[in-house]
């Protein structure tokens, strides 16, 4: 059993790993023996691991090895005190009885800074390699015990803008099979595949979000259907393994509910007084989303041209200090977007005095290497014609709250207008309804949504926050939707914030809910193959 404090891309700041909130102190060492950190991990172990204790083996339950860090071996730190500090915590709560494990790559670099002396060593591999070397990595720190390949991966995770990930059930059945002939243990990583809900999704260096779907290419699918993959391995267990009698679940049924005609409420900007009630925070210069305590989603900064920019005037964030992506606006006039690492820089014009408005994004924090001191917002100076942009207003966004109290009645609804589309639009929000047809049995069912001429943005279901869309990049172009947050009672209530530019002006203001899902779309980088089974990316960043 995993828990809190071992993390990687499995776990993330702020989502079930470590709270954005540590970062409160800027130069906090995360998993290390900085003082403030262990404070914090004892506190939230001295709840969870007395809530273990009755459920492990020893004791008559299901828990037979608790891990008690991921993967330390590929960090920074290398801070053997911080693992001293791990173990005395876990055999306080814990008891001497159970097992204590630890997870690295198999190989003797990972493991020489992963691995601690009263910590059962173990390792994770992927499949179409050396079986045998890996193993022998393991013996290195464990000469006797149990062989284990803790997370051995089953597909791999995908990142916007990058062709889905897709391991051959072949490649994976082999090496399995190799596995099991050792008489060693494995965990499938993943079993299933799951879904980045809301905001909470991770991201790797150099800076790649990850999309809403985590189906993983995984044996049963992001919405538990069976596979060819899962066939493929559940021959190889049973050569192994009595498998349980009788029928296999069926893959369950999806509904095809077709499309939902949106309409337009209001911008960001006009929705201002509904998103962010307290008002905004003023500073000289920017403060991050940890400054204001604004951990997820969106933060909108305001400042004023300082000078006339009758012909275009370069606004530049010349540190890269755009975290993660802006929506930018003169006056409510788009001017582009800026994006972390993409787009340091772009051209406004407007009036001395007028308001310009950056809308910025979290798009979602790294959670792999030493990078996961992940601030968000302007966490640096932005300039115009060089010059640093000062006195700003600063507007924490609850963007969730808003929508929960039906954000659409508080504002004015304008008449659909046909015309000259811009490259750009101001980030805005659009609602509609979707009714389940009576009389049919079983209703409703899963589905999945699409967004035809949509660019990117979030949408949320009776106020369930579904995720975020990005068809404009891919490569996921549905997003999956559990029959739970529907209901066929009444009509189910859809909000859609769109960031840039929707289909309205010059198509049907519409999304389809269909019954098949696509995340294997490559529409901006068909020719790039990413690499599988590579987190160390960051090293190349040392």
């Amino acid at each position: 059993m995993g828990h809190g404090t071992a993390f990687c891309n499995s776990y993330l700041i702020s989502r079930g790993g470590l709270p954005a909130w540590l970062l409160e102190k800027k130069s906090i060492v995360l998993r290390s023996s900085d003082s403030d950190y262990l404070a914090a991990v004892e506190k939230w172990m001295g709840v969870l691991l007395p809530k273990m204790r009755p459920h492990l083996y020893q004791n008559g339950g299901p828990i037979i090895m608790v891990q008690v860090e991921n993967e330390y071996g590929s960090y920074f730190a290398c801070d053997y005190d911080y693992l001293r500090s791990l173990l005395k915590l876990f055999r306080q709560y814990l008891g001497d009885e159970v097992v204590l494990f630890t997870t690295d790559g198999a190989s003797r670099f990972h493991l020489k800074c992963g691995a601690l002396q009263g910590l059962y060593a173990t390792v994770d591999f992927a499949p179409g390699g050396n079986v045998t070397a890996a193993f022998l990595a393991q013996r290195g720190s464990e000469p006797t015990g149990p062989l284990v390949n803790s997370e051995f991966y089953t597909g791999w995770l995908d990142h916007w803008g990058h062709r889905h990930s897709v391991v051959p059930a072949q490649t994976i059945a082999k090496t399995l099979n190799e596995i099991l002939a050792r008489g060693a243990n494995v965990n499938l990583y993943m079993f299933i595949g799951g879904t980045n809900f809301a905001y909470w999704n991770g991201a790797n260096m150099p800076y790649m979000p990850q999309p809403t779907s985590y189906d993983y290419d995984a044996p049963l699918s992001e919405a538990g259907d069976l596979t060819e993959k899962y066939f493929a391995l559940r021959e190889v267990i049973g050569m192994y393994k009595q498998l349980p009698e009788g029928l296999i679940p069926p893959t369950t049924p999806k509904f095809a509910y077709g499309k939902v005609r949106l309409q337009k409420v209001g911008t960001v900007v006009e929705a201002l007084d509904r998103l962010s009630p307290a008002g905004p925070v003023k500073s000289t210069y920017p403060l991050t989303f940890v400054q204001l305590k604004q951990y997820f989603g969106f933060v909108l900064y305001r400042t004023t041209l300082p000078k006339n920019c009758t012909e275009p005037t370069q606004l530049s964030s010349p540190l890269n200090g755009v975290h993660d992506r802006a929506y930018v606006s003169v006056d409510g006039v788009p001017q582009g977007v800026l994006e972390r690492d993409k787009s340091l820089m772009i051209n406004v014009t407007g009036k001395a005095g007028t308001n310009l408005d950056i809308l910025v994004e979290n798009m979602g924090r790294v959670n792999f290497g030493r990078y996961n001191n992940d601030f968000k917002g302007l966490v640096s100076n932005l300039t115009l014609d060089q010059d640093i942009l000062v006195e700003w207003e600063i507007y924490p966004l609850d963007v969730d709250g808003a929508v929960n109290h039906d954000i659409n009645s508080h504002l004015y609804r304008p008449k659909r207008s046909v015309g000259n589309p811009l490259s750009y639009e101001a980030p805005t929000f659009y609602t509609g309804r979707l009714s389940i047809p009576g009389g049919i049995p079983d209703l409703p069912q899963d589905t999945y949504v699409k967004f035809p001429g949509w660019t990117k943005g979030q949408i949320w279901i009776n106020g369930f926050n579904l995720g975020r869309y990005w068809p404009a990049r891919g490569p996921q172009l549905t997003l999956y939707v559990p029959r739970n947050i529907l209901v066929s009672s009444v009509p189910n209530n859809i909000t859609v914030l769109e960031l840039e530019r929707s289909p309205c002006s010059t198509q049907a203001c519409e999304i389809e809910f269909v019954d098949k899902p696509n995340i294997n779309a490559t529409t901006q980088y068909e020719n790039y193959a990413p690499q599988l089974f590579v987190r160390d990316i960051w090293l190349n960043h040392l």
